[in-house]
């Protein structure tokens, strides 16, 4: 236990740094979004123990104090922002509502497939029986893993 609080008395920046780029690099491989604030109160604790001298007990009680205050900000106010952007940031199938694409065979039932963006979908025709393939379709609405598509152009 010496020895670690040696190696900290000695270089107590740049074990916060590193801490602070651990955190960061464990967040960008989740994407959670949770410990982007802890990787930024270990920063902001790396330049407090460059600027003035604190202890190793007073520099993990502001790093606990500012995580816990901005992950508490986050919370609080981001969803917010998330929410009036258009949704959960992570739902990638609530973001085709208005996209175009093309049927990728001819629906018949009123179902069939479409491929949009990259993917091809499960899609319910809004209106009408059927659609030929290679038609273009645009997006209205999503229910479960099926879009429901129209006919591109229609009002």
């Amino acid at each position: 236990m010496q020895l670690l609080g040696d190696i900290y008395a000695a270089q107590p920046f740049w074990i916060w740094v590193a801490l602070a780029a651990g955190l960061l690099a464990i967040e960008i491989m989740t994407g959670t979004g949770w410990l982007l604030w802890a990787a930024a109160s270990a920063g902001a604790v790396a330049i407090a123990t460059a600027i003035g001298d604190l202890s190793f007990a007073m520099a993990l009680l502001v790093f606990a104090a500012l995580t816990i205050a901005s992950s508490l900000l986050a919370r609080r106010y981001l969803p917010r922002s998330v929410m009036a952007a258009g949704g959960d940031i992570n739902d990638n199938v609530d973001r085709l509502v208005g996209r175009r694409g093309s049927a990728v065979h001819a629906f018949k039932g009123g179902a069939g497939r479409v491929f949009i963006d990259g993917k091809e979908w499960p899609a319910e025709l809004e209106d009408g029986e059927r659609l030929e393939a290679g038609a273009s379709v645009e997006v209205v609405g999503v229910t479960g893993v099926h879009l429901r598509v129209r006919r591109a152009g229609q009002a």
